[in-house]
């Protein structure tokens, strides 16, 4: 498995506009997270990027999601990106490197 780092460029009344399509957003990202494809999302502070991380063997994992997200489809999202992440360190490390 590999990560996929999902990078949201949000609007700047994203706060004041995100409250109708909230509920919709996080049953689709919990959705994901129970289907073991979203390991981890949520804005940045001050809320101009969101970043939500995916473990699949391709980026189609999150670029589904984000032809899927409500916050995408409603305009909440300026633009988006999908990069995948080579992950050494931590408990769900797709490639751990541990020192010599």
């Amino acid at each position: 498995m590999k990560h996929f780092a999902l990078f949201y460029d949000l609007v700047s009344d994203y706060l004041e506009r995100r409250g109708q399509y909230r509920d919709e957003h996080l049953r689709l990202a919990w959705a994901a997270a129970d289907r073991g494809e979203l390991v981890l999302g949520g804005a940045l502070s001050p809320a101009d990027t969101a970043i939500l991380v995916f473990r699949g063997e391709t980026p189609e994992v999150a670029e589904a999601f984000a032809r899927a997200d409500p916050y995408v489809i409603h305009g909440l999202v300026r633009s988006h990106r999908v990069r995948e992440w080579s992950t050494v360190v931590g408990e769900l490390a797709a490639n751990p490197v541990r020192p010599a």
